[in-house]
């Protein structure tokens, strides 16, 4: 099964111009891994690692995300079910194939689980200009939201809508994309009623969302706006999105099949 995520808009602005297929990115029950491998347990926290931080971080948030879908699902009276989490640098073996740090941040449907790059945080507050722990928590929620996709059975309906309509291959990508930011902003309405977001956090959600935009990416990367190539939507687009789930909360909001996305 294939892999997509929020990470792999970086192909786009380093010029890696590669097919990339579906996938997405989501949190924690089990492992934590480094530099290509996972291992049960807490990660190692050497007083001078570097990535420590932002590794307690992504813990964090993942616990966060876990209890917050648990509890969204049962209200519905879903089950929810939680996916593990490998951290990695370099790269790393998936039930998606080989994943590397040109790819980024990513979920695989075929082991649900999520890979995060670590390397991909510094690209965001360097190249794309998104500092700020939610920056770093918007990408995540994001994974997390495909893996609610994939419990819902979104991803299996996409899939199928791609194969009867490859024509539409592109536009149904983006709308899979946004509505993955849509539960983002799910995640943060629930945040926001807890009181566990800052003064700034929404604003620096809503600056990563636009920074990723994948118009923002091209004219980035020295090339031309071309939105039939888009697989993520546009800044605007996500932004949107994004924002729709903050300020509404709920999965019914995130429809995006409908209109214009």
């Amino acid at each position: 099964m294939g892999r997509i995520g929020v990470g792999g808009l970086v192909l786009l602005l380093l010029g890696f111009l590669a097919q990339r297929y579906w996938g997405i990115n989501i949190i924690p029950s089990g492992g934590v891994g480094g530099s290509g491998s996972e291992t049960k347990g807490p990660p190692p926290d050497p007083k001078n690692d570097p990535d420590r931080e932002t590794v307690e971080f992504i813990h964090f948030m993942a616990e966060d995300l876990i209890k917050t879908w648990s509890e969204i699902f049962a209200a519905e009276g879903k089950k929810f079910r939680p996916a593990d989490l490998v951290v990695f640098k370099e790269g790393t073996r998936t039930a998606c194939g080989f994943g590397t740090t040109a790819i980024g941040p990513f979920y695989c449907p075929g082991d649900e689980k999520a890979f995060i790059d670590l390397s991909f945080y510094k690209l965001l507050k360097e190249r794309f200009g998104a500092p700020g722990d939610f920056a770093q928590a918007y990408v995540l929620a994001h994974e997390y939201g495909h893996h609610v996709q994939n419990i819902l059975g979104y991803e299996d309906v996409m899939r199928e809508a791609q194969r009867k309509d490859p024509g539409r291959k592109n536009e149904l990508s983006v709308r899979f994309e946004l509505q993955a930011d849509c539960l983002a902003g799910v995640w943060g309405h629930s945040g926001q009623k807890r009181d566990l977001l800052d003064p700034g956090d929404v604003e620096e959600g809503l600056a990563a969302a636009a920074a990723i935009g994948d118009d923002t990416l091209q004219k980035k990367a020295g090339g031309e706006v071309s939105p039939e190539s888009w697989t993520h939507g546009s800044s605007a687009q996500r932004v949107k999105w994004l924002r729709r789930g903050l300020e509404q909360g709920s999965i019914a909001a995130c429809d995006t099949t409908k209109g214009d996305p």
